[in-house]
């Protein structure tokens, strides 16, 4: 058997995490469980392609320390590379357990939001541990609390081993409803492929560098005077609409070649769109007019746009991962 652990907190010699961590993989040894740990601060210019590192697991731990509010960007990152990247078959299989220490306030909150993402992402839960320990010494001292670590790290061993069911969770409910992803054409081995070169920065570079050559040579092709243009992407984004029952959101979407942006208002799951002004837009997005073009073609998508650096998004960014969802023009 094996289990991964993923660190999200930052290193710190005394941080209380680490040494809940060390006293867990001692239990782990003497169970003959194989044990990775990955340290994502030090993962962070690749930690797009980490999820592939789930393959081998039966297990993982997701191990974080509040020190002032929430678990952190290194662990949110991952998360975020779990859901763009992973394969969640694979994710749907493994079990995972939260560890949160708080040397703050927050331990609780963390430890239930680690359990509900991993939900989320179809994965299964085993029960974690999570306290307020304000400095490490407060662990070395207390044998009670080193035994509750123990007691926490067999219980995970038993979890993951038994493949102990749970009763269904009503965040996979929701999730179903309306969180459903669009089916890919690309395989897993072309996901990672993928995840790869957007974690290698020269190759970035080199992508925007064509993109911007390339909108050179398209420039002016959707310019506010082409009425008829206009006409055909509004056209276009109703024709592909699928609409979600209740979703309310805003969309504003600026093309750098045209006079006015596009703006898409859904209200209870019924479209307007137009050219126009919008205040307050839940997300604005800025583009060029041949990456929309692109995009209505199927040739791109709204977050692989975003992903490369073609497409500026400012907002909220479940709303910007809908987009794809409510418009499937590929």
């Amino acid at each position: 058997m094996q289990i991964n652990i993923y660190y999200g907190g930052r290193g710190l010699i005394d941080d209380p995490t680490l040494f809940t961590l060390k006293r867990m993989m001692e239990v782990f040894d003497e169970l003959n469980v194989r044990v990775e740990k990955y340290d994502l601060f030090e993962q962070k210019s690749n930690i797009i392609t980490l999820p592939r590192t789930l393959k081998e697991a039966d297990g993982i731990i997701l191990a974080a320390t509040v020190e002032w509010h929430g678990v952190g960007g290194h662990m949110a990152s991952f998360l975020d590379a779990c859901w763009l990247y992973g394969d969640k078959e694979k994710i749907a299989k493994t079990y995972m357990a939260p560890v949160v220490m708080s040397t703050t306030y927050g331990e609780k909150e963390a430890e239930l939001d680690l359990a509900n993402t991993w939900q989320s992402l179809g994965g299964q839960i085993c029960p974690g541990i999570s306290g307020y320990v304000p400095e490490e010494s407060v662990l070395e001292n207390n044998k009670d609390y080193q035994k509750l670590i123990e007691k926490s790290a067999e219980n995970i061993y038993r979890c993951v081993k038994q493949q102990t069911q749970r009763l269904p969770a009503s965040v996979m409910a929701i999730k179903n409803i309306t969180y459903r992803t669009k089916n890919t054409t690309l395989t897993q081995q072309e996901t990672e492929q993928l995840s790869e070169y957007a974690s290698d920065d020269k190759y970035v570079a080199k992508q925007k560098q064509d993109i911007s050559e390339l909108a050179q040579l398209f420039k002016g092709k959707m310019s506010g005077k082409n009425e008829a243009g206009a006409d055909q992407i509004t056209a276009l984004f109703r024709k592909v609409y699928q609409p979600q029952s209740g979703l309310t959101v805003k969309y504003k979407i600026n093309v750098k070649e045209q006079a006015k942006p596009l703006v898409l208002r859904i209200d209870a799951g019924k479209l307007e769109i137009a050219y126009g002004e919008m205040v307050y837009p839940d997300v604005e997005l800025t583009m060029d007019s041949e990456i929309l073009q692109a995009i209505t073609e199927g040739r791109k998508t709204f977050q692989g746009g975003f992903m490369e650096g073609s497409i500026v998004s400012k907002g909220n960014f479940g709303s910007l991962r809908q987009l794809d969802t409510l418009f499937p023009f590929m």
